[in-house]
């Protein structure tokens, strides 16, 4: 079970780890070169077989790897077909982003994942960090203080925190 939100690059796939008939990721990624939004199956997806148009896949599709593929730190209970999420970092390496199938919004509710994510949060806080969880668009920032729904975010938007003491006194969606 992974413990922490440290940042690491990825670029291949942890031992003895495949996507197999997993293509969740088709689903709850956006795919801007596709036009493809976030919650919604890619067209070229052949669901739980794989890409239709793997040899030229936009190069997005060829550099993802979601944690669990990645990081062997990651228990298999956390493969998304199974835990119907799709775990990623940020790129400041310091949010861990939690995207939700459609289908099964509330899944980071659920036993084990809960648990862990609030591990995550109270990690991620001495670096500044954040755990946000997806459904489609509709994001929520998940803090030791609660979880803060902040509504539709647009690729360009950002999240603005205004803290004292390091606790978190509220948060906003900021549109560009």
């Amino acid at each position: 079970m992974m413990t922490s939100p440290e940042p690491h690059i990825f670029t291949r796939p942890a031992e003895g780890r495949a996507c197999g008939a997993c293509t969740l990721c088709c689903k709850v990624i956006g795919i801007g070169e596709l036009e493809k939004p976030a919650g919604a199956w890619c067209p070229h997806c052949r669901i739980g077989r794989g890409c239709g148009i793997y040899e030229t896949r936009p190069q997005e599709c060829r550099t993802f790897f979601c944690m669990w593929l990645a990081d062997a730190r990651l228990s298999d209970e956390w493969k998304p077909d199974t835990s119907k999420m799709v775990v990623t970092t940020a790129d400041d390496g310091r949010t861990v982003e939690i995207r939700c199938d459609p289908g099964f919004p509330q899944a980071w509710r659920r036993e084990p994942y809960r648990s862990q994510i609030s591990q995550w949060v109270e990690a991620a806080r001495p670096y500044d960090g954040m755990v946000i969880v997806a459904v489609g668009r509709r994001v929520t920032l998940v803090a030791v203080e609660g979880e803060f729904p902040l509504g539709i975010m647009a690729d360009d938007d950002r999240i603005a925190r205004e803290v004292s003491d390091h606790r978190l006194l509220s948060v906003r969606l900021v549109k560009k």
